[in-house]
Parts: C-alpha cells; structure tokens; sequence
C-alpha cells in the first residue's frame, strides 16, 4: 500500500530542532509546572498509600485472622473472597478515578506547557 502523504518537515534526514536543556530546566522550574506536580502528587500518593494498607490488611487478615476470613457470607462465599474480589474492584476504580483526574486536571495543564515550549521552538 502505498500512501500519498507529503514528507515531515526538515526532510528526512534532517533532524527537528527541539527545546534546549535550558529551555527544559526554565519549565522544570517555573510555577505552572509545579503545579502540575503538585496536582498530580497529591492524586497520587493518598491514593497509593490507602490502596497499600487496603492490601496489606487483607495479607495480615490473611495470615492472623483465619477463623474471621473463613466466615460464611452466603453459600459457599466466605469473607476471604469478597475481599480478594474487592481487591479488584478497588484497583479499576482508582484507575478510572485517575483517568478522570489526568484527563480534568493533568493533561490540560500538560498540553499548555507543551505548546508554551513547541512555540518557542
């Protein structure tokens, strides 16, 4: 399959000029980025810490309360699988809770910063 696309820009051997280190480190540094740091740290980091106590206490209920963990919920469903199954549960919802936050909050601070940087190119 051929296709009738015109070549990139700068020709194709030609490298694209990009931002310098300097220009790298002013954004690094500057408030707009820090704000994004901040915004996502303070996202991320309650939400790693809550999901790894969840875990470890589910291991330690594991471990040391095996009579609580063996209680029959209904059937042959015991309080060991409904919180194994909501392992999972809480896993995808934090992925979905951060997809809704980078797609809110992240990616338009992030777009803004590349396209500050794309046109001092």
């Amino acid at each position: 399959m051929t296709t009738e696309a015109a070549p990139p820009p700068g020709g194709a051997g030609t490298p694209l000029a990009g931002p310098t280190a300097d220009e790298f480190v002013s954004v690094q540094q500057s408030p707009e980025f820090a704000e994004l740091r901040r915004s996502y740290r303070s996202f991320a980091f309650p939400l790693t810490v809550a999901f790894i106590a969840w875990y470890l206490l589910y291991v330690l209920l594991s471990n040391y309360a095996g009579g609580f963990m063996g209680t029959k919920v209904f059937g042959n469903i015991n309080v060991a699988l409904v919180l194994g199954l909501a392992q999972f549960a809480t896993t995808f919802l934090i992925a979905w809770l951060y997809a809704r936050h980078a797609a809110a909050k992240l990616d338009p601070r992030a777009a803004a910063i590349k396209a500050r940087m794309e046109a001092s190119e």
